[in-house]
């Protein structure tokens, strides 16, 4: 591990350089310079130079290298300082010797995440907005793309403003009830109570997106459990568009949890394939079905897959009963006329598919979407911390005690509050956030 990050701040003052694209050899590489520096360490590699923002020059460098130069002047840029993106030819050569040149020229190397911490620390970002790069990033499917935007442009930093300027506007209800109340007359506390439960409505609406966030940033774990032949390998190879599972008539093929990555509607969906649930002497297939049953208690959620043309049986019950709240999948529903209980599905035909996945998506978001923003789990503590500290000003107001007791309670608020967006955050804080990122961000 390198400097902590957020001793860059006695480095301002630094030009830094890095590719902002890939790694390896690609048709196209982009170089980023930024800093105090670079336009004129730009106008000494990059020939014709003539800088306007946001206008792109073509031009050459001095290895014989050709591409274009991008200036941003230092009020409109992405790092709050000037800075030039130069589009090259994606060779790890050019690359290296574009950035080569503008160290010699006085630039340094930046660390990981540097160029992202600088827009953070001129203030054209907030701190959960940097996290939605990285998360733009790591982005591996739709939703968690359409998630990461919304919060890079600032949908859950509004939200979380908007709360903590209107707990700021209660503090200083209340400061002015103690300093002017001869001018202004008491204070109201029936109507300071009812604002407060509405910023505490709000506090706790945030938190209910925690856990939907969690899911689309790590994705959702289903275990599929049930007897020996039950479908559930079919049902993966189904899901998944590909033979992953070995399917046979044997009961106990499947010996081992197997477990994949699918797509559904845009959500990231972790899926177990797991051993068929029985007593068993084979002492392989009894270690299949431990793993089986420990996949079942880590899951986020249980699919009970049974085989709908050999029918519910007793032992299905018995197994359903230690899984509350599993989905059930009657597979094998093309053998059969009618399944006698569970979502009827047909791994062969592809009845029922499309209408496991809809019913899981909207199990999972339960109304949610992306465009009012999803909290992390580093948001959790903080909102309810604030959460806590308006139900105690709550109380304090409802019980007649003195406006300076809630004053404090409101300022806790605010603090916690502006963990989040970064005004009150801790240096350890913005350097575990920007230690993970990689170099160019």
């Amino acid at each position: 591990m390198g400097r902590p990050l957020y001793l860059a701040m006695a480095r301002l003052h630094d030009t830094i350089v890095a590719p902002i694209t890939g790694d390896g050899p690609s048709a196209v590489a982009v170089v980023r310079l930024s800093g105090p520096e670079a336009w004129e360490i730009a106008g000494r590699i990059f020939h014709p130079w003539h800088p306007r923002h946001c206008r792109a020059v073509y031009g050459s460098f001095p290895e014989g290298e050709d591409g274009y130069a991008l200036p941003f002047s230092e009020d409109r840029s992405y790092t709050g300082d000037s800075t030039v993106e130069f589009s090259i030819h994606g060779s790890p050569a050019s690359v290296r010797a574009l950035i080569e040149c503008c160290v010699r020229l006085g630039a340094r190397m930046a660390e990981p995440g540097e160029f992202t911490l600088r827009a953070f620390l001129s203030g054209r970002i907030d701190l959960s907005q940097a996290e939605a790069v990285r998360d733009t990033v790591e982005a591996e499917t739709e939703l968690q793309l359409k998630a990461a935007h919304s919060q890079r442009g600032g949908a859950l930093r509004r939200r979380v403003e908007e709360l903590r300027e209107r707990v700021i506007g209660l503090l200083a209800r209340v400061d002015a009830s103690v300093d002017f109340s001869e001018e202004i007359g008491p204070l109201d506390e029936v109507a300071l109570a009812a604002d407060i439960a509405a910023c505490m409505d709000e506090a706790a609406r945030l938190l209910d997106t925690a856990e939907v966030g969690r899911v689309v940033r790590h994705g959702f774990r289903i275990a599929m459990v049930g007897l020996p032949n039950a479908g559930k390998s079919s049902l993966l190879n189904a899901l998944l568009g590909f033979q992953r599972a070995i399917v046979t008539p044997i009961p106990g093929t499947t010996r081992d949890t197997l477990e994949e990555v699918a797509d559904f509607r845009g959500l990231k969906v972790v899926l177990t394939d797991t051993a068929g649930l029985r007593c068993t002497d084979d002492e392989i297939e009894a270690m299949g079905v431990a793993r089986a049953q420990g996949a079942a208690k880590s899951a986020d959620h249980v699919w009970y897959v049974y085989d709908a043309a050999r029918g519910w049986t007793a032992e299905d019950d018995s197994l359903l009963g230690g899984m509350p709240g599993a989905t059930v999948i009657a597979a094998k529903a093309d053998l059969c006329d009618a399944p006698e209980r569970g979502l009827s599905l047909s791994s062969q035909t592809g009845q029922g598919l499309d209408e496991l996945v809809r019913l899981t998506v909207d199990q999972i978001l339960a109304g949610h979407t992306p465009d009012g923003g999803f909290i992390a789990p580093r948001h959790a503590p903080p909102l309810e911390g604030a959460l806590e500290a308006l139900r105690e000003a709550e109380a304090t107001v409802e019980a007649g005690r003195p406006p300076d007791l809630v004053a404090v309670l409101f300022q806790s608020a605010i603090r916690e509050l502006g963990i989040i967006t970064g005004e009150t955050a801790d240096p350890d804080v913005i350097e575990r956030i920007f230690h993970d990122f990689c170099v160019g961000k």
